[in-house]
């Protein structure tokens, strides 16, 4: 009986067990606490969108010096490096013999101006004799070729007087463009000669010079849609740049693009062309050019970190009425400081998920906080 008692005992406390078990169970379990996560309005913003690309300077006009006439350099007129101005004699060449040549052809203007009077006289002291017939036809007219000839014989002489001033004016040779002029590759005592390979000196305009960059092809279209919009000139001013990114106290603008691509990069070749007065710029320099790409007036930007890819797609959490969030595709432009232009999937004044996004599903309620950027949030 005892036994029995005993296991009446145990059984009801194992009924009242389970029952309390079962009372566990049929409770609701809690709702999980909000996810905290950061959010940012969108807001449109103008974003002038830019580029940088390696270029090479060059000058804008480069002129060699070279002899027109030969001879033996006697001075050397310029210090090298200066700025020169247009028409400023930079070499002396011996002009001895250019002015013996000089006085030998006035000589022999002289020489034929004295045949032509003498020719002309002879002419008109023939003309009443031929008319009385007291000398034949065939003398008068042998006496007009004799003048004709001496006429010719003047144009001549005079001509090849006018050529040996001009020869004599050669030798002292000139600039012909303004411009800062290289070192000397001549010295005095040196022959010269117009068939030269070797230049005497040259002078490069740099008051303004050109960067030549490169860029692919496929950006052509969109530069050439900034060009030609209507505020092209300030579009697409350059910035010029030196190797550790800062810039030159100078500015560029695009003058055109090449015609052909490079076969083997896929490059076409830009011009810009850059106001230089403090000669800071000089040729084959090499530098960085800040190109325009695209301007957009009222662009949403979305940071980095609030883009996720599911299947390689890219989306965005927005944050809903009541705080519930909603996975959103969207296409995506280009990245700007860490942002990414949104092309499309969004609108003004949205708020979207930046950071605690990784345990979230559609319709999960947040606790959302303003979320500030890293340099923001150091100070």
């Amino acid at each position: 009986m005892r036994s029995e008692s005993r296991f009446r005992r145990y059984a009801g406390v194992i009924m009242a067990m389970a029952a309390l078990a079962g009372c566990d169970d049929a409770a609701a379990p809690e709702p999980p606490p909000p996810t905290p996560v950061t959010v940012t309005t969108l807001v449109p913003s103008h974003v002038e969108l830019t580029e940088d690309l390696p270029g090479r300077v060059a000058a804008v006009r480069v002129a060699e010096i070279r002899p027109q006439v030969g001879g033996i350099v006697r001075r050397r007129l310029f210090e090298q490096g200066a700025e020169i101005q247009a028409g400023e004699p930079l070499f002396q060449i011996d002009p001895a013999p250019f002015k013996a040549d000089a006085e030998m052809a006035a000589a022999a203007l002289k020489r034929a101006e004295s045949a032509l009077a003498r020719a002309r006289a002879q002419t008109r002291r023939l003309e009443p004799l031929v008319a009385t017939e007291a000398i034949s036809r065939q003398a008068y007219d042998d006496a007009v070729a004799q003048r004709d000839q001496a006429a010719a014989d003047v144009t001549q002489a005079r001509a090849t007087l006018a050529r040996r001033h001009l020869d004599l004016k050669f030798a002292t040779v000139d600039a012909p463009i303004f411009g800062r002029i290289d070192q000397a590759l001549v010295t005095e005592g040196a022959l010269v000669s117009p068939s030269d390979a070797t230049p005497m000196a040259r002078i490069q305009q740099v008051d303004q010079v050109y960067v030549d960059v490169r860029q692919p092809a496929a950006r052509l279209a969109g530069l050439r849609q900034t060009l030609a919009s209507p505020e092209a000139e300030r579009r697409t001013a350059v910035a010029i740049l030196r190797q550790d990114g800062t810039p030159y106290d100078v500015s560029g603008r695009i003058l055109f693009s090449g015609i052909a691509v490079d076969a083997e990069t896929g490059d076409v070749l830009l011009r810009v062309l850059v106001d230089n007065p403090r000669r800071d710029l000089l040729p084959g320099m090499f530098v960085r050019a800040r190109v325009p790409r695209a301007s957009y007036a009222d662009a949403l930007l979305v940071p980095q970190e609030a883009v996720a890819r599911v299947g390689g797609m890219p989306q965005v959490w927005v944050v809903e009425s009541g705080d519930a969030v909603r996975a959103v595709p969207v296409e995506l432009g280009e990245l700007v400081e860490r942002r990414y232009r949104i092309r499309s999937g969004l609108e003004a004044g949205e708020r979207i998920v930046v950071e605690g996004q990784q345990r979230l599903r559609d319709g999960a309620v947040v606790a959302p906080r303003e979320w500030r950027p890293l340099g923001l949030a150091a100070r």
